[in-house]
């Protein structure tokens, strides 16, 4: 079977082929109106006249009256805006970026318009910012170490980052946009950050606490959405509609862009891909190791570089040989490490088969320290057809272009999709 084909030999397009009607699901019901929209709607009307463009997505205001309201869901925010909206209070409009926004009637229609995007990557050791000008050149890049467990040290490190970005690119304080990828998400529930592996920013307003220390919106996103979106923009999968990106390191993290925007999800989940049961097993893989998030056999238990190293030492007792060591045993022909990258590899075109068979995407980029290993993007995309439910696979398996800075740039990225 070539690269290209699937597991349907002889594509009988009758297969599956009957459809219900046109229109499978009613109208969803309209949103009642709760006697807490008033104070929803005066919380918004004070987001937007303290915001420095008078406007935001709904998207933007929704993550920050998650946060500043209490008991109010991302629906009810939406219906706030639309009684807004007939009200005349506010109007949608479409950017220059072509980002549909929310805006008071009296906000300036360019007020949003900036010159410079600056993104930060707030990791558990170091946090990197970037800063690109109006046709997309870099202007600065540059690293601090994360203070360690101190909440009010991260923020103000973040605020002293951007202050210092905009003043060495020549521009007014506040006149950046500024991007944000941190691991984790904000809960769509809360507006509170979960999963971070700097464990002082989870259960904290860290979206709220900046745009107060910043004095504007803050986009804020997964650092593996950042790292999607970066390579669909300006690398590795620039051009395509559709584009995974896919983290194989320490662990394992996806991320969603179509059309140039992130895909985050109704539950603000979308591509978490590692948190998924390693698909197909065989017997002696179930029901896996213990993953962190409580299930067993994740594909993060297996595919992640602790994950790997784990397999080798259950495999060949005693030697417990760090992943990378392992690759480059195997390029030394050690047969018991190349038997590990073989295991290895077939586990990870079974994963992302069952993530073309759901998403279909144009390209799978990979990053992360075991993106690094070339015989993967030969292999994998062989192995997969076995699984992906298709008569041929056009599906392409590349590597990053960007390496460690995807994150970082991606998140600048973040205010333009």
């Amino acid at each position: 079977m070539s690269a290209a084909s699937g597991n349907i030999p002889d594509a009988d397009h009758t297969v599956n082929s009957r459809v219900g009607p046109a229109a499978i699901m009613p109208d969803e019901p309209t949103i009642p109106v709760s006697p807490s929209h008033e104070t929803l709607i005066g919380a918004i009307r004070r987001y937007l006249a303290t915001h420095p463009a008078a406007a935001d997505t709904v998207e933007g205001i929704a993550g920050w009256a998650v946060g500043a309201v209490a008991s109010v869901t991302a629906d009810e925010v939406r219906t706030a805006l639309t009684h807004m909206e007939a009200r005349g209070e506010v109007a949608k409009r479409r950017e220059a970026g072509g980002a549909e926004v929310f805006a008071r009637t009296d906000a300036p229609a360019d007020a949003h318009v900036g010159t410079v995007r600056i993104g930060v990557d707030l990791g558990g050791s170091k946090t990197e910012i970037i800063a690109f000008d109006g046709e997309g050149r870099q202007q600065l890049r540059r690293r601090e170490s994360t203070p360690y467990n101190d909440y009010d040290a991260i923020l103000s490190l973040v605020a002293t980052l951007v202050a210092d970005a905009e003043r060495e690119c020549g521009i007014a304080p506040g006149g950046a946009t500024v991007g944000i990828g941190t691991p984790g998400s904000l809960s769509r529930a809360t507006g509170l950050l979960r999963g971070s592996n700097s464990v002082c920013l989870n259960g904290m307003p860290v979206k709220r606490d900046l745009e107060a220390r910043l004095g504007r919106t803050v986009a804020i996103a997964n650092d593996a959405n950042c790292f999607a979106l970066s390579e669909a923009t300006d690398g590795a999968g620039q051009g395509a509609r559709v584009v995974f990106g896919a983290i194989l390191g320490t662990g394992v993290g996806g991320g969603i862009v179509v059309d140039g925007r992130v895909l985050e999800g109704r539950n603000g989940i979308g591509g978490e891909w590692g948190h998924n049961p390693l698909p197909w097993p065989n017997d002696d893989e179930r029901p896996g190791a213990a993953c962190f998030c409580g299930q067993h056999g994740c594909i993060e238990t297996w595919l992640s570089g602790p994950g790997l190293a784990r397999d080798h030492q259950a495999h060949v007792p005693g030697d417990a040989s760090l992943a990378y060591e392992i690759v480059a045993r195997a390029a030394q022909h050690d047969a018991a490490c190349d038997a590990t990258l073989a295991r290895y590899e077939e586990r990870l075109a079974r994963a992302l088969a069952h993530v073309i068979n759901i998403l279909d995407p144009d390209v799978i980029v990979l990053g992360g320290g075991l993106s690094n290993v070339d015989r993967w993007y030969k292999s994998v995309p062989r192995l997969w057809s076995r699984w992906v439910f298709s008569d041929r696979v056009d599906t392409a398996l590349v590597r990053h272009a960007h390496g460690d800075s995807s994150g970082v740039r991606g998140a600048a990225w973040l205010t333009a999709s």
